[in-house]
């Protein structure tokens, strides 16, 4: 059975088809207190051929109207207040790259300053850091993780009665292959050639916990935090795996990067 509105959608089609136009939508909205449309789009100049039927084809119907009258008598005073507001499209922080305004005024290939997202050129779109003139020197990065097993899944790594084998030894393998495949994990990460990869794990009887320790060197244009902390997320992960069969409650936590060395950057060391 049709509900209330479609009846007053007909009342409304029939009205106009006999002459008796309604208010217009404008008058409507500025009662409301509201922009004159629920959906600028409506309005624009029409640059495509799909979408609302007022805007594909720049002619407004008997429906349109009708879609107004609508909104208008059902309530949309706060869905229009938050349109006007908020929705011009783009505000003045993400105004369109063809826009200059509320944009810096900065070159394509002017190098980013400490306070910017290196990975950001100057029209906001992601992008991969040139290295080309940075200086090759060494740099190593330092990285940890938390495993947190509980009381059993500890007790059986510790035991080393897991029925996967060895978590320990089959973590440690799995972050060092994954500190070498951190550029096909990470879009924008350089493919590095890594001089020597380390991943220490050991346990923590007081908190029932896997302590992930990873170190990550190479000679190169760009540091190898990344691999660091690929090594050490993975490593976390793949004791998950080999004690999940014990425990669901296990928690990987607390990836973080320790140091940095190498890099115009400086060295970097984390706060005790």
């Amino acid at each position: 059975m049709p509900g209330t509105r479609d009846f007053f959608r007909l009342a409304v089609v029939a009205a106009r088809r006999t002459g008796h136009e309604p208010a217009s939508h404008g008058a409507r909205a500025q009662s409301l207190g509201c922009s004159a449309s629920r959906n600028p789009a409506r309005h624009l100049t029409p640059i495509g051929g799909f979408g609302n039927r007022g805007f594909a084809t720049g002619a407004r119907d008997d429906v349109d109207d009708a879609n107004d009258e609508l909104n208008a008598v059902f309530g949309v005073t706060e869905a229009c207040d938050s349109r006007s507001a908020g929705d011009a499209r783009f505000t003045r922080a993400e105004s369109p790259p063809n826009g200059t305004e509320g944009w810096p005024e900065t070159s394509p290939n002017a190098s980013p300053s400490h306070d910017s997202l290196s990975h950001v050129d100057a029209s906001g779109a992601a992008s991969m850091v040139d290295v080309g003139g940075k200086a090759e020197t060494t740099r190593t990065a330092r990285a940890s993780a938390t495993v947190r097993l509980g009381a059993r899944a500890f007790e059986l790594v510790r035991q080393n009665r897991i029925a996967k084998g060895d978590v320990l030894t089959v973590a440690k393998i799995a972050g060092i292959n994954a500190a070498k495949q951190t550029h096909a994990l990470i879009p924008l990460c350089h493919q590095l050639l890594l001089r020597d990869v380390r991943v220490d794990l050991s346990l923590d009887a007081a908190r029932h916990a896997v302590r992930v320790e990873t170190r990550a060197t190479c000679d190169g244009k760009t540091g190898v935090e990344m691999e660091a902390l690929v090594a050490a997320s993975v490593a976390g992960l793949t004791v998950y795996d080999m004690c999940k069969a014990a425990s669901k409650d296990i928690v990987v936590s607390d990836v973080r990067l320790e140091s940095k060395t190498g890099g115009k950057s400086g060295d970097y060391r984390r706060a005790a």
